[in-house]
């Protein structure tokens, strides 16, 4: 079959089995253009909750299903690349973040919604790269844990007066994009705006004229006069920009803003998931409900 054939069988599976196809920012063009929703994260998977679909085809990665099926047990979660995993994500473990909360007894633990079930569980609130300074701003205490991306939690730390104990985790993709690739762009851009995401270094988020998640750098996209748009965050993200503001321009300042998990999925692995009914993502419920727990929480902050 060809790509036209594929997805019109996806879209006819899609009825046939009652199923939603949630798609990333990151993933690839043609897998968003297919989905029925696109956006971050936590977004997709409160999606995923309020749904009366009965399958969710989370084109994302593993942490994402595992959100998903956190906040929507009742579903069926498809993952359709079970391989799609998030370096950040595997970098901290319960143990080691049990063994860090052994150093700090008493001291709260939030943790960025992109980390497994697991830590989730072994967490006090979560935070998305779009809340996290509400989050910690919200919490009575002097000192918090954050886990497990180290640049994210720099930049928490440096909107607040608290004491911030990091877990040294980081996003490869944002990590590699460096001060050389932002001075080379506005150079060769002087006229362009510099929009990055908090997963960049703190070297890099100096020279940023905002910093955002992907859902803010759309809205602010949309709202800012400029023409032209210096994008600090994964390729993926230049699809929804360029459909929704395609009289700007959008530049990627290094082909290394590419994450290779969430390019994985193709609209193939999509047509043998629903076909399958497979790979199935679930969390069980010692996990789950203590995970739960902190997306709640985070979902309980009043937000702007």
């Amino acid at each position: 079959m060809d790509q036209n054939e594929i997805i019109n069988k996806i879209k006819q599976l899609a009825v046939e089995r009652d199923a939603l196809i949630l798609a990333h920012n990151y993933q690839r063009d043609e897998i968003q253009e297919l989905a029925d929703i696109t956006g971050d994260s936590l977004a997709l998977s409160m999606e995923a909750a309020r749904t009366d679909k009965q399958v969710i085809v989370f084109c994302g990665v593993h942490f994402m299903a595992e959100s998903a099926a956190i906040l929507a047990p009742e579903k069926i979660v498809l993952l359709p690349r079970l391989d799609a995993g998030c370096p950040m994500a595997d970098m901290v473990t319960p143990e080691g973040l049990r063994e860090l909360k052994s150093k700090h007894p008493g001291v709260p633990v939030v943790t960025y919604v992109n980390s497994s079930a697991a830590v989730k569980a072994e967490s006090d609130i979560c935070c998305t790269s779009a809340n996290a300074v509400k989050v910690v701003e919200s919490l009575p205490d002097d000192e918090v844990i954050l886990v497990p991306d180290r640049n994210l939690g720099r930049y928490i730390a440096s909107h607040l007066n608290k004491t911030c104990y990091f877990w040294e985790g980081y996003c490869p993709t944002h990590d590699r994009f460096t001060v050389a690739d932002v001075t080379t762009a506005l150079q060769d851009y002087p006229d362009a705006v510099f929009m990055a995401h908090p997963e960049c270094s703190p070297e890099v988020l100096a020279l940023a004229h905002h910093i955002c998640s992907t859902s803010g750098m759309y809205s602010y996209a949309l709202e800012n006069p400029a023409q032209k748009f210096i994008v600090g965050t994964e390729a993926g993200i230049l699809y929804r920009l360029r459909k929704e503001s395609p009289e700007k321009e959008f530049i990627l300042p290094t082909s290394r803003l590419i994450c290779p998990n969430m390019k994985l999925t193709s609209v193939e692995d999509i047509l043998k998931a629903l076909q399958t009914m497979s790979p199935r993502v679930t969390v069980p419920e010692e996990i789950r409900i203590p995970a739960k727990v902190t997306l709640d929480r985070m979902l309980a902050v009043p937000r702007d």
